[in-house]
């Protein structure tokens, strides 16, 4: 387990997160390059893929997106699993959405192309659906990182005389049902349902883009030591 805070500069192996928590994104834009791999197996051991929490008037609330065939250990690498349109999940994903922050200060202007993703999209990989979720976040919170949707070259990995901090490997060390080790402080910031249940940490980045938009980095950047 990896001990330390990356630093700008490094380079980040992750597997594609849905879209990915507070903690996962403070870490990436402390690095600035993640490289997404999608030959990343055994998914249901990393959860986090496919599942996203989120806080609304019943408190914390687990969204899955429903996968293709069994998916109990499955070996299918990241690049191949495909989405199930099983139970209308895209209008109960959006339904909760709506319900946890539809009252919080930047939803309206978020709301059209999330909705266009959640609701509107044709995905057919989970793939695709979590980068498109990233590329709106980046996008919309002005956030400096750069997302690869690639495996890391081997010179990457290997480089000759590389310090431990240039190239981090977080797959299957964030955002798991274990808690990780990794040295990121669970900052608080404004949350709607905070005179209800008090401050929530650790839940997906779209509860921070809700509630703090574009302010929401300051949050990011305070995370890492």
């Amino acid at each position: 387990m990896e001990s330390h805070a990356p630093a700008r500069g490094t380079t980040l192996i992750t597997g594609s997160m849905c879209p990915g928590s507070v903690r996962y994104w403070a870490v990436a834009l402390a690095a600035g390059t993640v490289y997404v791999d999608p030959e990343e197996r055994h998914l249901p051991l990393r959860h986090s893929h496919h599942r996203y929490a989120i806080e609304g008037p019943n408190g914390v609330q687990q969204l899955t997106v429903p996968l293709v065939g069994e998916t109990h250990n499955m070996a299918t690498p990241m690049r191949e699993v495909r989405i199930s349109e099983h139970g209308n999940w895209r209008r109960l994903h959006w339904g909760a959405l709506y319900s946890a922050y539809g009252r919080t200060p930047y939803f309206d202007y978020i709301a059209p192309d999330l909705e266009a993703i959640i609701v509107d999209g044709h995905q057919t990989h989970l793939l695709e659906l979590n980068m498109q979720l990233q590329r709106l976040i980046v996008e919309f919170m002005d956030l400096p990182i750069d997302f690869v949707t690639a495996s890391p070259p081997p010179p990457l990995q290997k480089k000759r005389g590389a310090s431990a901090t240039d190239v981090i490997d977080l797959r299957g060390k964030i955002d798991m049902k274990r808690p990780d080790e990794l040295p990121i402080v669970d900052v608080p910031y404004y949350q709607v349902w905070a005179d209800r249940y008090g401050f929530v940490p650790r839940l997906s980045i779209l509860d921070l883009l809700m509630n703090e938009g574009r302010e929401g980095i300051f949050t990011l950047q305070n995370m890492i030591p």
